[in-house]
């Protein structure tokens, strides 16, 4: 199979992209990155001898369409994807998130190509916190940011490109990830290497937001499942029942580093921030048999830090500059 991989030196699209190499040998592996700053080419250093890598915009409609008359499969990663960066500046989530999967649709339409399209529950709103219900691939959209909503845009035109066109399509919505190769500006990889540099975690607010934590292992493999097994059309929710919220997060991390539990800063909460997301993984594992491996939220959180403290070379250099964005934001 000759597998193009949108946004395949970002966080969740590196790690499938090494996950495929490993597993999946006889697979001839394309990565097409804008190398944004969320996106990183060291990434994917150890294994670029076995991979073909293009650094272009998936709104480049000659580059994209010249890409998927090549490929078998597109397995579309790429999207901007910072809640706070798209208050700030909506344009590039316009751009990427909903131009940037047209041009990609557009070329799959053309050229008889299989889709698959990674997309968030963030595009289904939030829950309130005492409420028991999940969301479902039938929970109405509800986005609260710019981008959630360029997410949800993106996800509508996939469907209406199936419904519309034929073309080949699957789709996902996770909960969020945590592992290696994620940007030290997100929740995790933050706390982590504030601590191994001794500085204390920060807690938006009371801590009480709740997240579906699933392991980029796990999300990847559903990914896999979904695109040999799932229906043409069809959503498939990608969860691992992994809800937190932030406080037991940061006290879970505590404890891995050996410090006490309560040794963290209350910072002023981010504006907009949703309660609580929560996934329903039953379709998936139901229709499809997939099943997590990190069944226990701080064995993989384990996982993530020994990831972190060995690979200092790669998250160092963006550190610094992050923490000043985050301290002129009062973060």
């Amino acid at each position: 199979m000759r597998v193009l991989v949108t946004g395949g030196a970002g966080f969740i699209g590196a790690n499938f992209v090494h996950q495929t190499v490993r597993e999946r040998p006889d697979a001839e592996v394309t990565v097409l990155d804008a190398l944004t700053y969320a996106g990183d080419r060291a990434s994917l250093a150890d294994i670029e001898d076995k991979i073909t890598f293009v650094e272009g915009n998936i709104t480049d409609a000659a580059l994209v369409d010249d890409l998927a008359s090549k490929a078998d499969q597109i397995v579309h990663f790429a999207a901007e994807s910072h809640n706070d960066n798209s208050l700030k500046d909506p344009s590039p989530f316009i751009q990427t998130n909903l131009v940037g999967t047209y041009t990609l649709l557009e070329a799959v339409r053309k050229h008889g190509v299989k889709f698959h399209h990674i997309s968030t529950d963030e595009v289904y709103g939030d829950l309130e916190l005492d409420d028991p219900a999940k969301f479902t691939p039938d929970t109405p959209y509800n986005p609260s940011s710019p981008y959630s909503s360029t997410k949800a845009g993106s996800d509508l035109l996939v469907r209406a490109w199936v419904r519309s066109f034929g073309i080949e399509a699957t789709l996902s919505n996770c909960s969020n990830n945590y592992g290696p190769y994620q940007h030290v500006e997100k929740f995790i990889p933050r706390q982590v290497t504030n601590l191994i540099d001794g500085i204390k975690p920060r807690l938006y607010g009371a801590g009480e937001n709740v997240r579906d934590w699933i392991h980029v292992e796990d999300h990847n493999s559903a990914v896999w499942t979904i695109i040999d097994k799932g229906r043409s059309g069809e959503t498939y929710l990608i969860g691992a029942n992994g809800e937190k919220n932030n406080l037991e997060v940061v006290q879970t991390l505590l404890e891995i580093f050996g410090f006490d539990k309560n040794d963290f800063e209350h910072v002023k909460d981010r504006p907009g921030h949703d309660m609580r997301y929560a996934i329903d993984n039953t379709k998936l594992r139901t229709e499809l048999g997939w099943e997590p491996k990190y069944t226990d939220f701080s064995t993989g959180l384990q996982a993530t830090v020994d990831w972190y403290k060995a690979n200092e070379a790669w998250w160092r250099p963006a550190k610094e500059a992050t923490e000043a964005k985050y301290a002129a934001a009062g973060h």
